[in-house]
């Protein structure tokens, strides 16, 4: 397995609950500064409530090294379809990028799980 890429979806350690949610003081749950939420997302944000579009969109082209974090960033808080090296496409709902990872909530196919991963393992993406 890649080091820098650990794909929660398909390692059966990472089924069921994701993440305990840990109380800090002055909090009322989850991370200090977000209600409950994903930390670093405005007003706790939380996984989306309906599915993904029914579609898979058609892949563009497809670029040779890392996937930029700021082309990426335009698709926060959007359904977006990406690509990885290794083959695998999904829906994903991107609600932090930074340097070189993105993460948000995965679509399973039945709901959204949390779900991230280094930009150097995305060929392509595509938002909504």
């Amino acid at each position: 397995m890649d080091v820098d890429y650990i794909d929660y979806y398909s390692d059966p350690r990472f089924l069921g609950p994701q993440f305990p949610s840990p109380s800090f003081p002055g909090s009322p749950g989850g991370f200090p500064g977000s209600p409950g939420g994903f930390p670093g997302s405005p007003g706790g944000q939380q996984a989306p409530t309906s599915p993904p579009p029914a579609f898979i969109p058609q892949q563009q082209t497809a670029t040779p090294f890392a996937v930029d974090p700021g082309a990426i960033s335009l698709c926060l808080f959007r359904n977006t379809y990406i690509w990885l090296r290794n083959g695998a496409s999904f829906w994903f709902f991107p609600i932090f990028v930074g340097r070189r990872s993105v993460s948000g909530f995965r679509w399973n196919g039945r709901f959204w799980t949390i779900f991230g991963i280094d930009t150097r393992q995305i060929v392509s993406f595509t938002c909504f």
